[in-house]
Parts: C-alpha cells; sequence; structure tokens
C-alpha cells in the first residue's frame, strides 16, 4: 500500500477526491490533505508520502514551488500536478521539476482513478525491477571487470600518481575527474527482515541488488561507482564547481540510496561521506575521511548519512598509520566507551606478550599507537585550542617503562585523556555552529526567503546531521525557533511602535500578513490587535 497526499485549497475538490475515490482499491492510503504547500511540505518531511497529487494556486506556496522542493529533496516522492491553465509555460516548468504528470481541470472521477492505476503501476512495477533477483543474478555476470574495481579500489584506497591515474582511466575509458572530488562509502548494516535461511550464496545476491540501486542513481549525478573487497560501496563524485554544492549532491545521492535500499530492498544501509580534495592523487583523504564518518555509525545509529564534517570538523589533512590495532583503538577511541578502547588495549599487550617479539619492536609498536592518538587528536581539536595532552611526552614516556604490564596500565590512562579531549572538542564545535546558527537566525529572521539550507551553508553543516543536534540543543526545530525569534520580535514592535500589522509582518519576515497572523495568534493565543489591545489596557492607555 502506497502513501499519498492531496494539497489544494479549494474545500470541495479535497472533500470530492476523499469521498469519491476508493484510494485502497487503488492501492493507496490517504494519509492527508492540505490546503496549502507550506502545510504540505511540513507533512511531507515528517511522513514522506509516495504520492502527492497537488493544485497549482495555492496561498504561501503554490504548486510549482512544492514540486521544486519535493524534487531537490525526496527525488523518489511522485507529483501529479492538477491546475486549471492551459498554458504551455505551466507545463513547461512542470517538466523541468520532473513531475510525474500534469492534468488540466475539471478532472471527472474516472479520470483519477485512471490517473492513480497509472501510477501504481510504474510503482509497482519499479518494485518488481528491484526485487527480480533472478534478473540481478544475470546483470551481476555482466557487471564491470573486476580490474576496474580493483584500480578503483586502488586509487582511493593507497592513492596513484598523475601519469598512473591518466594513463589507467583512459584504459578502463573513465571520465576525468574534475578539480575538486568526494568520497562516499555504503556499508550494508544488515539484512534485516531478510535474515538468509538457506542458501548462503543469496547473501550476494543481496548485496548486488543494494549496488544495483547505488549503481543506478550514481548514473544520475555522474558518479564513479565500485566495490571494495570489504564488500562496501564506494562512489566518487566530482564537479569544478562550488564545494557546498558538491556537498549538496553528495548528500542527496546518499540520502536517495538510503532510502531506495531501505524501501525496495528491506534492509539498511549507513553511509559516509568523506571532504573535499583539490586533485585525484589526494582521493585517499576523502576516503578514509568517508570510513572516519561510517565508525560513528556506533554512536548515532544505523541506516543514517553521515558526513565528517558534521563529526568532526575541517582539519588539516594528517597521514594515519595503516596496521590494524592502531586503527581499531583510534576508532574506539573517537566513537566508543573507555571501557572498549581498555579492552582493545589489553587484547593488544597480550598479543605482544605472546608472540615474544624484542622489547625494542614492542616499542615501536606502541610508538606507532601513540602516533595514532596524536593524529586523532590533530584530526579532531582545531588548532586555535590548545590540547591538554602534551604530544612529544605521550612518545618520551614510552621508554621509560620496563614491562609491556607498565605500558599497558600507562596507554589506558594516555587513551583516556584523549577521550576526554575529543569528547570535549566535539562538545565544543557542536555548541559552536549551534551558536553561530543561533546569531545568524536573529540576524536574518527579516528575510522572508531564510531557508534551512541557507541556514546549514553558513554553518557548515549537512541538512539531516543541523537538523538533529539543533532539535537537541534548543528542544525545537529550525522552523519552530525562527518562528519563535520572528513572533518574539514582532510582539515587541506591538508594544514600542504604532507600526501597522503588515508593517510588522514584512518587519519579522513574512511576506504574507495573513499568515503571519495565524502564526501569531498560534504562539501567543490572540491576535496581533487583540495582543495590542491588551498592552494597551494594562498601560491604561
Amino acid at each position: 500500500m502506497y502513501k499519498a497526499i492531496i494539497v489544494d485549497d479549494e474545500a470541495v475538490v479535497r472533500v470530492g477526491l476523499k469521498n469519491t475515490i476508493d484510494w485502497a482499491g487503488h492501492g493507496f492510503e490517504l494519509t492527508g490533505d492540505y490546503a496549502n504547500g507550506r502545510d504540505a511540505w511540513e507533512a511531507i518531511e515528517q511522513d514522506k508520502p509516495d504520492l502527492v497529487i497537488s493544485d497549482i494556486s495555492m496561498p504561501f506556496m503554490d504548486g510549482l514551488e512544492l514540486a521544486g522542493l519535493i524534487g531537490g529533496s525526496y527525488p523518489y516522492i511522485k507529483v501529479i500536478i492538477l491546475t486549471g491553465y492551459d498554458e504551455f509555460e505551466y507545463a513547461q516548468q512542470a517538466l523541468r521539476l520532473k513531475v510525474s504528470d500534469f492534468v488540466l481541470k475539471p478532472i471527472t472521477a474516472r479520470e483519477i482513478r485512471q490517473l492513480l492505476d497509472k501510477v501504481r503501476a510504474e510503482m509497482d512495477e519499479e518494485r518488481q525491477r528491484r526485487e527480480d533477483l533472478s534478473r540481478l543474478q544475470s546483470q551481476l555476470k555482466q557487471s564491470l571487470p573486476i580490474l576496474r574495481e580493483r584500480f578503483l579500489e586502488r586509487l582511493v584506497a593507497v592513492g596513484l600518481g598523475t601519469a598512473e591515474i591518466g594513463d589507467r582511466f583512459a584504459y578502463f575509458n573513465l571520465p576525468p575527474l574534475s578539480s575538486g572530488s568526494v568520497a562516499i562509502v555504503a556499508d550494508i548494516d544488515d539484512f534485516g527482515d531478510r535474515e538468509l535461511l538457506s542458501y548462503e550464496h543469496d547473501a550476494e545476491f543481496l548485496r548486488f541488488a543494494a549496488f544495483d540501486i547505488f549503481e543506478e542513481i550514481a548514473e544520475r549525478v555522474d558518479a564513479l561507482v565500485f566495490r571494495t573487497r570489504e564488500e562496501r560501496m564506494v562512489a566518487i563524485l566530482t564537479g569544478a564547481g562550488d564545494e557546498n554544492d558538491l556537498y549538496d549532491t553528495a548528500f542527496r545521492y546518499a540520502e536517495e540510496v538510503r532510502h531506495h535500499i531501505e524501501k525496495f530492498l528491506s534492509f539498511t544501509v549507513t553511509i559516509g561521506v568523506g571532504r573535499i580534495v583539490s586533485s585525484p592523487e589526494m582521493l585517499p583523504a576523502s576516503y578514509k575521511g568517508a570510513l572516519s564518518a561510517l565508525d560513528y555509525r556506533f554512536l548515532h545509529g544505523k541506516n543514517r548519512v553521515l558526513s565528517i564534517l558534521d563529526l568532526e570538523g575541517q582539519p588539516e589533512a594528517a597521514p594515519m598509520p595503516s596496521l590494524s590495532w592502531d586503527r581499531k583503538l583510534v576508532s574506539t577511541v573517537k566513537t566508543g566507551s573507555i571501557r572498549e578502547a581498555q579492552d582493545l588495549i589489553e587484547h593488544g599487550i597480550a598479543a605482544l606478550k605472546q608472540s615474544r617479539v624484542p622489547i625494542e619492536t614492542c616499542f615501536l609498536q606502541m610508538q606507532k599507537v601513540v602516533l595514532s592518538l596524536m593524529n586523532a587528536i590533530q584530526e579532531v581539536v582545531p588548532h586555535d585550542r590548545e590540547a591538554s595532552i602534551d604530544s612529544q611526552m605521550m612518545l618520551m614516556e614510552v621508554y621509560r617503562f620496563k614491562t609491556l604490564g607498565e605500558i599497558e596500565d600507562w596507554l589506558k590512562q594516555v587513551v583516556s585523556a584523549v577521550m576526554t579531549e575529543i569528547a570535549d572538542n566535539r562538545n565544543h564545535l557542536t555548541n559552536t555552529q549551534i551558536h553561530r546558527a543561533i546569531e545568524y537566525i536573529e540576524t536574518n529572521y527579516a528575510n522572508h526567503t531564510m531557508s534551512l539550507q541557507d541556514l546549514c551553508r553558513h554553518v557548515h553543516m549537512s541538512t539531516s546531521y543541523f537538523s538533529l543536534v539543533f532539535k537537541q540543543h534548543t528542544s525545537e526545530t529550525f522552523v519552530e525557533y525562527l518562528t519563535g525569534v520572528r513572533i518574539a520580535k514582532a510582539k515587541e514592535l506591538l508594544q514600542s511602535t504604532s507600526m501597522k500589522f503588515y508593517e510588522i509582518a514584512e518587519q519579522v519576515g513574512y511576506a504574507d500578513p495573513n499568515y503571519f497572523s495565524i502564526l501569531f495568534k498560534k504562539r501567543a493565543g490572540m491576535t496581533p490587535k487583540d495582543y495590542r489591545d491588551r498592552l494597551a489596557k494594562e498601560s491604561g492607555i
């Protein structure tokens, strides 16, 4: 059963569509009807329906503007436009917004039923196409040659020189990368309700089904994709324009992949987005950033898009050791608990004891661990914040111990101090970004075009992660907080000036005075006029 909503400012149209159509009989659940695009957009952000049927001409936000927002944030939602305007320019604009259909009013109940059947057939066909494992098995045999995948894996994991990159790209007929590139890594969380009970090789078909979605969506943004030996899915997005635009494209791509895999395959993936690098030779730095973002799955849960910029800010690039124990320990230090880190130290020291390697080898191993921890601090703690841990002393202290047991106790203390430093910085970074966001809102509240995207660009955060931490810090969504600031400013103007209500509405960021009055009454419990009258009565004027 697919979810649908109706958006039309004419109540008779909404009532007619609700009562004359057997929605369930056509495969749809009608989850709501709305009189304007703005209310509908709030519902879409919360419920994410599969189909939106909308009029064009409506107050506050028209149908074409609503279709544009849907296409930008949720491209998988189908949109049908109903309109009484038989003009070519409206149809042209609807086509540019990639709406599913453009229908002229008046439309009969029979035509609506046929339209619903057509849309349902398209959705069923798409679902069937994605779930047809026999088709995917056939495509698996025709997938990209293994040499191409291994080359791309070496490109992001190890790094290659300019000459080899040029030769290999030409050999594999790959499009050249622009000056800016970013790596995206997707990892299957688990198979959810599709746990494998019969044949082990079915797991490969499910992985290939996920990669098929990953690859199909990548074609729309001209991304290079491949699978690693660890069965992760990697995409390289490139673009010579503004970095914010490239990040926006990366987040939209990752979110669409995450949504489609959950919807059509019934299991989930977590996706990490790295930092933008200026040349193909530097892709390993972006790839490592995407892998580090994936490590935060432990903190934030499965089925998410995680950006290394959101989680660790924008540090200077620093090389990371490649030893397995080093990496596991650093990953745990960043995202795990002190107990988990100490358990890992105990296992590592025990392995060294069992190996019976020379004492100098043990010291070198410990130095490499300490260097990894120092790099973790440099990545996460900005240079303008003084770290409480003396890195040079950390390196020198290794040699003052006489047993691995003493080194183990010391390393546990060092790790505890590092984890405290990283946690303090993470809180500082998030608090700083939220403080900047609040300052931006309170400075620009009068701009009626201000959006969540504008705010996130200003504080350099993705919209999904910003919404999460902003709600945690303020107990309100961006829209709720902005509305609160605007209404508070309006109250000040109502008390201290004799400005007309429409002038006050414009001063606090509302181009529509009627919408301002609705929001004011919703927040203050009375209309602007009643509020001013009450103030006058209380002051005895």
